[in-house]
């Protein structure tokens, strides 16, 4: 599975799992692009010798989304062979009727509209090229009702319908979407996303951990380097024939419900 000579474009790319994706195609003969708001990290990481270029942008910011992208083109006449809409917020945790408008909209912000303004931004160049894989991240949350999570889960559930759709639009000039939807992911976002919902429920956080484990078939979480691994198969020559899929690694998740 390589990506030798091929241009990648990951999202939210600072840490977790967008690190890992840029990490391992970089591994796999990439050159890799990642964008982050977090200054920081991105600092870090263009410090560091990983053959990764960081810039800061917000992906959810049309502005920002123009200034990644026309810093990317430079370097690579316009080329991008791959892109990873990875940026993502976990959103507020609550009942709806409780739920604050601007929290809501963030989240449909960062998730989604960020998914919409970068996969447009590219496409124009992969229709020319004939052809680029598009690979966005959605969740599990994307395939079940999350109760008391209802803004993640309606911007990971329109993920899965802009890449269906998507999908079928862009077939023609032999580009591929796919969706990954992760589920428990280990890591700091899991513990503050376990820690949010022990405080909503009133439950301590083993109690919460617990029941993200008991909600799988393998009974464990996921680590960031499983999501990864499957952003590669499909971006290779390997996953050459799948794309409108939304494939699940999550241990087999079979409901998000919560048990009291």
């Amino acid at each position: 599975m390589e990506l030798l000579g091929q241009t990648a474009v990951v999202t939210g790319g600072g840490s977790g799992i967008g690190m890992a994706i840029a990490e391992t195609f970089s591994m796999a003969g990439a050159r890799v692009w990642v964008c982050d708001i977090n200054e920081e990290l991105i600092q870090a990481l263009n410090q560091s010798n990983l053959s990764i270029d960081g810039i800061v942008a917000d992906a959810g910011l049309e502005s920002d989304v123009d200034l990644l992208f026309d810093a990317v083109f430079e370097e690579t006449d316009g080329a991008i062979d791959i892109l990873v809409n990875n940026a993502g917020i976990a959103g507020p945790n609550g009942p709806l009727e409780e739920l604050k408008l601007a929290d809501w909209e963030e989240t449909l912000r960062v998730n989604l509209i960020s998914t919409f303004l970068c996969s447009q931004r590219v496409l124009p160049l992969m229709k020319k090229q004939r052809k680029g894989s598009i690979v966005n991240l959605s969740s599990s949350a994307g395939i079940f009702g999350y109760p008391l999570r209802t803004p993640y889960a309606s911007a990971k559930w329109g993920i899965v319908g802009l890449t269906k759709s998507l999908a079928m639009e862009v077939g023609d000039y032999g580009i591929r979407v796919n969706a990954i939807c992760p589920g428990a992911v280990s890591g700091p976002r899991m513990d503050r996303v376990i820690s949010a919902e022990a405080e909503t429920r009133n439950l301590d956080l083993e109690t919460i951990r617990e029941q993200f484990v008991s909600q799988t078939s393998l009974k464990c979480f996921v680590e960031a380097k499983d999501i990864a691994q499957m952003a590669l198969f499909i971006c290779s020559d390997r996953g050459s024939k799948i794309s409108g899929q939304a494939l699940q690694v999550d241990g087999n998740t079979v409901s998000l419900a919560q048990i009291e």
